[in-house]
Parts: C-alpha cells; structure tokens; sequence
C-alpha cells in the first residue's frame, strides 16, 4: 500500500512537472508573429492629446520596447515616435495653460520621453501640426526631432519596413 501511495505521489510530481515545462514553453512561444524575425521596428503615429491617455500609451510603448520577446528578436528594437495633432501640446515645454495637477504629470512624460531617448527610442515631432496647435517650436522638449510633416515621415518609416502602430 505505501508502495502504492509512493508511485502515485511520484507520477503526480513528474506529471506537474511536466505541465510545468509544457506552460513555460506555451508562454515563450506566445507570440507567432515574432517567429523568423531578425529585428524589430515600429514607428508610433502618436496622437493622444489628454495627458492620462498619453501616459498610459507611453508606458505601454515602453514596456514593449523592453518586453521580453521583443527583446529575444533583437537587443535594440527601432522604435520611433512621431507625434501628431494634438499630442504636440504635450510635449511643450510651455505648461501654462494646464492645471497644477497635469502641470506635474507632464513633467512626468518629460521625463518618461527623456528616459526612453536614452534607451534608444527616436522622437519625432510634426511641425504643421505644432503650427496648427499653436505651439512653439522652440518649446519642444529637448531630444525630439522636428520633421515638417509627420505623416511624410510616417509614409517613410513604413516604406523602410517599420510596422505601423496608431497611438491615439
């Protein structure tokens, strides 16, 4: 009977085991899409104009540049963000039209945009759109490109094989 009992304990382990193995290795191969790849590049067509929404994306964006999977394709995905419409009035340095509250979450995406330019994200801002937001140009934060149109620099970004992703 103990003899019993012993086999059924060291078949239940082994099967945990086994189930343990088989759910790591259905985790690692979660994304299909990633499969073959030798790079990764994406080029954000960044919109959000609310200060919480534009937050929340960033991070997001941040997060994937750094996921795990992204990271088993290539050390240093090409991840480029361009910023459109009203999103450019996040991104000034002219603050003063905006709440206390949001006056500190905006120095929070500064400094979110500020840490993801030194991991190696490219930002890039549309300068019809700054002009149609009226936003100064020479308030834009520093580290981020002024393109004229940024649908001209999305067109081409895609044509050099990055994925587009909308940011809205």
């Amino acid at each position: 009977m103990i003899k019993r009992y012993g086999a059924i304990i060291k078949g239940l382990l082994i099967s945990v085991c086994l189930i343990w193995s088989i759910s790591g290795t259905a985790h690692s191969e979660e994304y299909k899409a990633l499969t073959g790849l030798k790079s990764v590049k994406a080029v954000f067509d960044f919109r959000a104009g609310d200060i919480n929404s534009a937050m929340m994306q960033l991070d997001m964006i941040s997060q994937i540049f750094h996921d795990k999977n992204i990271q088993a394709v290539t050390e240093k995905p090409e991840f480029v963000i361009v910023f459109i419409g009203p999103s450019v009035k996040l991104i000034s340095k002219n603050r003063d039209a905006y709440s206390a509250e949001d006056q500190k979450k905006l120095e929070h995406f500064a400094d979110m945009i500020s840490k993801m330019s030194g991991d190696g994200v490219t930002f890039e801002i549309c300068l019809i759109a700054t002009k149609i937001m009226g936003v100064d140009p020479a308030s834009i934060l520093p580290g981020i490109t002024g393109v004229n149109s940024g649908w001209i620099s999305l067109i081409g970004y895609q044509a050099k094989d990055y994925s587009i992703v909308p940011a809205y």
